[in-house]
């Protein structure tokens, strides 16, 4: 079974590797998302520089490469809390560091929604709730996705969900903040871009 669960860890590093923004960037719309605004491969950066249906497909694609992988382990092949959320864990990582793009990549929000409808779509909803109420209110995207992190690990808890899923909601976070350390420091120095933002703002 352990080289069962290493082939779906590995498996899923692959899968969450692929980078939806840039293909899609590229393919439908003849632009790299890494040249525009923040940079970031993510939905929020590809709504401006693919405009709302770039930025809706990028989206999709990166929720669905968190729940397939995740979908599979859980439930085709029913492993173990801690297998199934390193599963979901691989996903993020080859999000964040693809090896289609030299271990660069983007930060991991979409993706990690994605393993969460998974684990608990309850969950997912309190995250979604806590990232439009932020973004309403803000409309800044990262301190949306760092806030509706944030509420993962304690509605996991909550919930009374398997003590590794809440583990899950913690090492989630944590790589979001990390991937965030940019964000923070323009948000405290007042220059980060909003959700809308012309696609001429702020080329990195």
């Amino acid at each position: 079974m352990a080289g069962l669960y290493a082939a779906l860890v590995v498996g899923a590093y692959f899968v969450g590797s692929i980078p939806f923004g840039v293909v899609i960037g590229r393919a439908a719309f003849g632009v790299d998302p890494r040249n525009v605004g923040s940079g970031n491969i993510g939905a929020a950066n590809s709504l401006r520089a693919l405009g709302k249906t770039g930025a809706i497909l990028v989206l999709i694609g990166d929720v669905v490469k968190g729940v397939v992988p995740t979908a599979i382990a859980l439930y085709a092949f029913r492993t173990p809390p801690l297998v199934t959320v390193a599963v979901g864990l691989a996903t993020i990582i080859g999000h964040n560091w693809s090896v289609f793009l030299k271990f660069s990549g983007g930060k991991g929000v979409a993706t990690g929604l994605g393993v969460l409808v998974v684990l608990s779509w309850q969950a997912a909803i309190a995250f979604a709730v806590v990232w439009l109420a932020t973004m309403g209110a803000t409309r800044y995207a990262s301190l949306s996705s760092m806030l509706a992190n944030a509420a993962v690990p304690l509605a996991l808890a909550a919930l009374r969900r398997q003590p590794a899923f809440v583990a899950y909601g913690i090492v989630a976070f944590v790589l979001v903040m990390w991937r965030h350390e940019q964000n923070i420091r323009r948000l405290f120095a007042g220059t980060e871009l909003r959700l809308g933002a012309s696609k001429d703002e702020s080329r990195p």
